[in-house]
């Protein structure tokens, strides 16, 4: 089951190179934010995507600076503080990463990014009912769901998602 899944999602998210490279085209500053793997995830696709396509593009994880964020402004509000401080507003795509849609600090920064008027991609996975694919927002470019409940195939679909504009 879960090979079928995985083949049948990147299938899917290959459907979306085109507008996704076009999108990223349009963007000076990239930045990418998530949890756990999807922070891993973010950390690896922002290295490349700065080497490989000439972006500044940049994620939120320097453990002594998450780590004061998380202190002074509560772990659900560090990565918003982030945005607020380093996301130059206009020239900026901010790419949100998580698994369950549910993570209360990116949904934070999906609200933040409406707040601004921030184009925003929205990955997530499990189930389809998650808070963040069902946000409203009038700036995400894009609003990707994995179809599967499995981490692995939710999070290498991301990845693949991600990684294949990179040429």
């Amino acid at each position: 089951m879960k090979k079928n899944e995985l083949q049948r999602e990147i299938e899917k998210c290959y459907s979306y190179k085109g507008e996704f490279k076009e999108l990223l085209s349009n963007f000076t500053d990239v930045i990418i934010l998530g949890n756990g793997g999807s922070s891993s995830i973010a950390s690896h696709i922002t290295q490349d995507y700065t080497k490989q396509m000439n972006k500044r593009s940049f994620t939120f994880s320097d453990p002594s600076r998450l780590t004061c964020y998380s202190n002074d402004y509560g772990y659900e509000n560090a990565y918003k503080q982030f945005l607020q401080e380093f996301a130059p507003i206009n020239d900026s795509l901010v790419v949100l990463i998580s698994s369950s849609g549910n993570s209360q600090n990116i949904l934070n920064c999906a609200d933040w990014c409406e707040e601004n008027s921030v184009s925003t991609v929205v990955l997530t996975g499990f189930n389809e009912d998650n808070l963040l694919k069902n946000k409203e927002m009038t700036n995400r470019e894009i609003n990707y769901w994995v179809d599967s409940e499995d981490y692995g195939v939710v999070e290498c679909v991301h990845m693949i998602f991600l990684h294949m504009v990179v040429e």
